[in-house]
């Protein structure tokens, strides 16, 4: 079932080159928004919480602050209407999904950032 499963995203699901990113990061995702005849690009920039599944049917939640009230985003990976993945920072956290980061306010709510070499 598995291998019928994989053969049709292969064969069927468009790929899309975006940049490896992880838990912590602070990325800026732009994707398309259709009202009615037209078309324009809306960009969403907050905190990876956590990426979840594998393959072409990956998703990953980002959350961001507006104002005073927290506001979580769920994106599939293969979302034809996503067009591209900006990384801002990298982040250096110890677990693979962040729940905690929800409760975080003020300083708290601060990721360090990690080193590139």
């Amino acid at each position: 079932m598995e291998s019928l499963i994989n053969f049709v995203q292969d064969q069927f699901i468009e790929k899309k080159e975006f940049p490896e990113f992880a838990a912590g990061d602070t990325i800026t995702v732009y994707y398309e928004i259709r009202e009615g005849e037209k078309v324009r690009t809306q960009f969403f920039k907050g905190v990876v919480i956590q990426i979840k599944g594998q393959g072409e049917s990956k998703t990953f939640t980002i959350r961001k602050m507006s104002g005073t009230v927290g506001v979580e985003r769920i994106f599939p990976i293969n979302l034809p209407a996503l067009q591209k993945i900006e990384i801002n920072k990298r982040g250096k956290v110890r677990r693979a999904r962040i729940y905690y980061f929800r409760e975080l306010r003020g300083k708290k709510a601060r990721i360090k950032e990690r080193q590139l070499r």
